[in-house]
């Protein structure tokens, strides 16, 4: 190795304060003549030991250290006899520095992995979520227009428009009806309702309006909803759509904004 090698050895084991001898003060000597590369050395082995003293972010020290450290036990166990205390010295700092780069890569690794696991948990949670509110969803919507098949299929079913009135001209709406069974409601082309207000639908059977339950609209303004039947009487002639306090009112008060033709 080249000079500066050597002071790179000497600048991990003196780091873990297990220099001494000769060694230390040809060292601090190199140090106190202003090598950079030694100075950076030591502030990244001081700030790497002292994270691991406070349990701070765990971090890995400078790939080198160890390196360092063992080349350092190699040549030592080399010398004579007398150097004995030294290469103990040595060892123990090589140790110290193995347990401490283990606990570091192993802390940090944990701690990326676990919340790198933790991530993927939520996000898994999450998509099954949407996936079952979409699946809930979809199947609601099959059942809803596998109940309009089967009415159409029925005798006595017939398909009443409706057309936009009022403050709605372009709205349109279509019910699937079944005097026994009730039916469907579609509806086109209409606002959204005003904050505090609903839409209202009202069936018609000689001359008093029934409720026959609340809808709102989408941004496109469509809308679909299931009609329960009336009891049991006239059958109905008019269905009709006003636009009331949210919550539905007995009977209409607001503007009439879809109407089927009299009959």
């Amino acid at each position: 190795m080249n000079e500066h090698e050597t002071f790179d050895a000497l600048a991990a084991v003196y780091a873990l304060g297990a220099l001494d001898g000769d060694d230390l003060a040809r060292f601090e000597a190199h140090l106190a003549a202003g090598c950079e590369r030694c100075a950076a050395t030591l502030r990244e082995s001081d700030e790497a030991l002292a994270r691991l003293a406070l349990g701070g972010t765990p971090a890995i020290p400078p790939p080198h250290v160890k390196q360092a450290l063992l080349a350092r036990i190699d040549a030592a166990g080399a010398r004579r006899a007398g150097a004995r205390r030294t290469v103990w010295r040595w060892a123990v700092a090589a140790a110290l520095a193995v347990v401490a780069g283990s606990a570091l890569t192993g802390g940090f690794v944990a701690g990326r992995y676990e919340a790198r696991l933790g991530f993927m948990a939520r996000e898994t949670a999450r998509v099954k979520a949407e996936l079952l509110k979409s699946e809930t969803a979809l199947r609601e919507q099959v059942a809803f227009y596998q109940g309009v098949v089967d009415l159409l299929r029925e005798p006595g079913t017939r398909v009443v428009d409706l057309r936009g009135l009022g403050p709605s001209p372009k709205a349109s709406a279509r019910v699937v009806w079944n005097e026994t069974r009730g039916g469907h409601l579609f509806v086109t082309g209409l606002d959204p309702a005003p904050a505090g207000k609903v839409y209202e639908l009202w069936t018609i059977a000689g001359q008093v309006p029934r409720p026959a339950g609340l809808f709102s609209v989408d941004a496109a303004g469509r809308a679909s909803r299931r009609v329960e039947a009336p009891p049991a009487g006239p059958p109905v002639r008019v269905f009709a759509v006003t636009l009331e306090p949210e919550g539905g009112v007995p009977a209409p008060t607001g503007p009439m904004v879809l109407a089927s033709a009299t009959k």
